[in-house]
């Protein structure tokens, strides 16, 4: 461990929130240990879900009967009815055969990875997937090419290179990117794996929720041609916890092969019922996601009339592209000492000199915030 050497200005600091009084704002603790409010322009509870009465409520109310924990792997006393019935519920939105469970997202994507490539595959991925894919990846021993980001041309060109070999191709994507706030053009990209039979798994955890018919993903209408989705519980959702989707067949090859699947304790019976009490309210509120994107368009109009950087997104995640680290650092801090919480994301986890202020926004933020924040951030030098 001691030859592990990283830049100072690399170090990230754990940093510790309490919950304010609205739902969209944290207090931070200074060294004098005085609570500080800040708005929160960085969490992924995009609908405010996280703090919901009723999410809240369902969770409390299941614990009393299920117990906190689930104490065991599904396969030994981890399954509960709670956990059957999410699974149904979510599939039958989904319009998916199968639906399971997992802990994290982090896990859910090297399950849905792993099951469906190895060291005789070989995987062409959107250059700016997520780390938890890239893991899987790894792990699975097949071998990794990359595209250029939403480039149908690099994807197809790749797909011809190693289509007339003897190995399995796999096609990585996010129906929407986390730092970009980018949108892939999934339509095309199906219609391109459809023509070279190749198989495609979507990781759709940002997306749910707020894109495709009524929140239900990108991958809605394509589902016979997309092997695999994934998404989360721990963004719209407002809970924790993730899942894999697919059709039976394949649903019940993870079952018997996973080991992230089998080999973990399962989702907490109170996860699991505060995501299924989100996903009925979602499913009655079908306008959340039409209004969130909508809400965006504003912020990101009202952040180009007041700033001089470059705006990236398509969505509800926008990024402020600063370039250096140390100016993306300095403006956090800045915000953060006008009551914003908005987080400089930095190499390796975005490109060198691409450093930025990645701000997701939220449903329940009203137009006196946006107007606030953007004179905040016209009055930075």
């Amino acid at each position: 461990m001691n030859k592990i050497k990283i830049p100072k200005n690399r170090l990230r600091k754990l940093k510790t929130y309490a919950l304010g009084q609205e739902p969209y704002e944290l207090q931070k603790l200074n060294s004098k240990k005085i609570p500080k409010t800040l708005i929160d322009l960085c969490s992924n509870d995009y609908f405010g879900l996280s703090r919901d009465n009723d999410v809240v409520k369902a969770s409390y109310e299941i614990s009393l009967i299920e117990g906190l924990g689930s104490g065991g792997s599904r396969f030994i006393t981890g399954s509960r009815p709670i956990h059957k019935l999410l699974e149904t519920q979510l599939a039958e939105w989904l319009n998916q055969e199968k639906v399971l469970l997992f802990p994290s997202g982090f896990q859910a994507n090297i399950a849905a990875v792993q099951g469906l490539v190895n060291r005789n595959s070989v995987v062409i991925a959107d250059k700016f997937i997520h780390n938890s894919l890239l893991v899987g990846i790894k792990a699975s021993g097949s071998r990794l090419v990359r595209f250029a980001h939403n480039d149908l041309k690099d994807l197809e060109n790749k797909i011809l290179k190693f289509n007339s070999t003897q190995k399995s191709i796999l096609i990585i994507v996010e129906s929407l990117y986390s730092m970009e706030g980018s949108i892939a053009p999934l339509k095309e990209i199906a219609k391109i794996c459809k023509k070279y039979n190749v198989e495609l798994l979507v990781d759709e955890a940002h997306a749910l929720g707020i894109l495709g018919p009524e929140g239900k993903g990108l991958s809605f209408d394509l589902s016979k041609n997309i092997t695999m989705i994934t998404g989360t519980f721990g963004k719209s959702f407002g809970s924790g916890g993730a899942f894999i989707a697919c059709n039976s067949k394949v649903g019940e090859y993870l079952i018997q092969t996973s080991g992230a699947f089998r080999y973990t304790t399962a989702l907490s019976p109170a996860l699991a019922a505060g995501a299924l009490k989100s996903l009925q309210k979602i499913k009655i509120n079908k306008e959340w996601g039409i209004n969130l994107l909508n809400a965006s368009k504003e912020w990101k109009k009202e952040i180009i009339r007041n700033s001089t950087y470059p705006v990236k997104g398509e969505s509800q995640i926008l990024s402020i592209i600063v370039g250096q680290e140390e100016k993306a650092i300095l403006l956090q801090k800045y915000l953060e000492r006008n009551g914003f919480l908005a987080i400089a994301i930095r190499p390796p986890t975005v490109p060198e000199n691409e450093s930025r202020i990645r701000l997701t926004i939220r449903r329940d933020l009203n137009i006196d915030i946006l107007k606030k924040f953007a004179s905040i951030l016209k009055s930075f030098k």
